[in-house]
């Protein structure tokens, strides 16, 4: 069944001076509006126990943009500021909810640039898009084309730090799934092997920030030897850095959107650990090798993409001892060092760590498919030796093969 969404559309475009100026000028004002905003509503709550909510700010940017100081908002769309109004209000929403921290002030150096159009501030007519206060369409790459008949209802306009420039469009999609399968596949997660998949087959982690070490090392020894007030010289430096940065991001992502679309696409079931990498990474002698691998990324992908087509993805708690439970007896093992790849249990059978640790998630995330049942760990398993879980476990695989 076809499934219809929001979707979003990223291309890269290459302004000409004025538009460059023009969208520079309005990134600025976004942010400052942003700002000034923000201090209003957090002034007015301290001082005055008032919330200030988003009519309020609409109201103080038109009277913004009618004082001397500020005048300069009026040179640029009012609908990007409206949208950054917007955007603090759901921010606040957020907050005010739990689900996120207190809002910050934008800051010129780190904080995103870009700006947000709706309908009424661009025009998209046969494959051209001009924004408001331009007079000439962006030269946009159109490296995949639209959806057939799809009109954008906003428009985000984005520079990163290597000075790209990226213009995503937010359309309606349909997205039809691939036909149906009954295959599952369990997931390993690990540093020489990104993956290691319950049929056997290892994908070998490319370390793409290893690959591009030297390269990035020599960027930011440049930069380093660049004073901080040295203008010109210091920022085509920093932009240099950036620019590695962006390879590396780059050649990750596409990796990671080939891997899990074909997991999606090949299996029925996905079953994966749920994988702390916030604790991973303050071991230092872990931490470069952990964020390289994108474990988190790997999986936000899997996550939607089984939603988009169909799929069933099982997280399986991170106390599931995969590696030290034996995928035949079920004797879960007292301890497992890191450097142990191949280990022998009682029973005799010989278990390569990461293949057997994606067996047993598989069988887990089986388990709880069928059963819908926790995979953690009872208290039952540190007295016997044996897995309460995996008795479960057992049952609803039972028949199937293992690899």
């Amino acid at each position: 069944m076809a499934t219809h969404m929001k979707r979003a559309f990223k291309y890269r475009f290459y302004p000409d001076d004025a538009q460059a100026a023009e969208l520079s000028r309005t990134f600025g004002c976004v942010r400052k509006v942003y700002n000034l905003a923000l201090e209003a509503r957090t002034a007015a709550w301290y001082q005055r126990r008032e919330r200030v909510n988003y009519n309020a700010t609409s109201a103080m940017l038109t009277a913004w943009k009618k004082t001397g100081e500020l005048a300069y908002l009026s040179e640029v769309s009012s609908v990007p500021l409206q949208q950054c109004l917007r955007h603090l209000q759901a921010a606040f929403t957020c907050f005010f909810e739990g689900r996120a921290k207190y809002p910050r002030f934008k800051s010129r150096k780190k904080s995103r640039r870009s700006a947000e159009y709706t309908g009424s501030a661009f025009r998209y007519r046969e494959g051209r898009l001009t924004l408001a206060k331009m007079r000439e369409p962006l030269d946009i790459v159109w490296s995949r084309p639209l959806p057939e008949g799809a009109q954008p209802s906003t428009v985000t306009v984005s520079q990163d730090a290597a000075g790209r420039w990226f213009v995503s469009l937010l359309c309606d999609d349909t997205i039809t799934p691939p036909l149906a399968t009954m295959a599952a596949v369990g997931i390993d997660a690990g540093i020489n092997s990104l993956v290691t998949l319950s049929t056997g087959e290892k994908i070998t982690n490319p370390r793409h920030e290893r690959r591009d070490r030297v390269r990035l090392a020599k960027a930011q020894r440049e930069l380093s030897r660049k004073a901080p007030g040295d203008g010109a010289n210091r920022a085509k430096a920093r932009r240099k850095v950036a620019k590695v940065h962006a390879r590396i991001a780059d050649r990750r992502r596409d990796f990671l959107h080939k891997l899990t679309t074909r997991l999606v696409r090949e299996n029925q079931t996905v079953a994966i650990e749920d994988l702390t990498v916030r604790n991973m990474v303050k071991n230092r002698s872990l931490a470069r090798a952990v964020s390289d691998a994108a474990w988190r990324e790997l999986r936000m992908m899997l996550e939607y993409k089984c939603a988009w087509y169909g799929r069933e993805l099982v997280v399986i708690d991170r106390w599931f001892p995969s590696s030290k439970l034996c995928g035949n007896c079920g004797i879960v093992r007292a301890t497992l060092p890191l450097n142990v790849r191949e280990w022998t249990c009682e029973c005799g059978a010989v278990h390569d760590r990461d293949g057997n640790a994606a067996q047993n998630i598989l069988a887990a995330g089986l388990a709880v498919s069928a059963c819908g049942g926790g995979v953690r760990p009872q208290r039952e398993s540190s007295r016997t030796g044996r897995s309460s879980v995996k008795q479960e476990t057992q049952r609803a695989t039972a028949g199937i093969p293992r690899h």
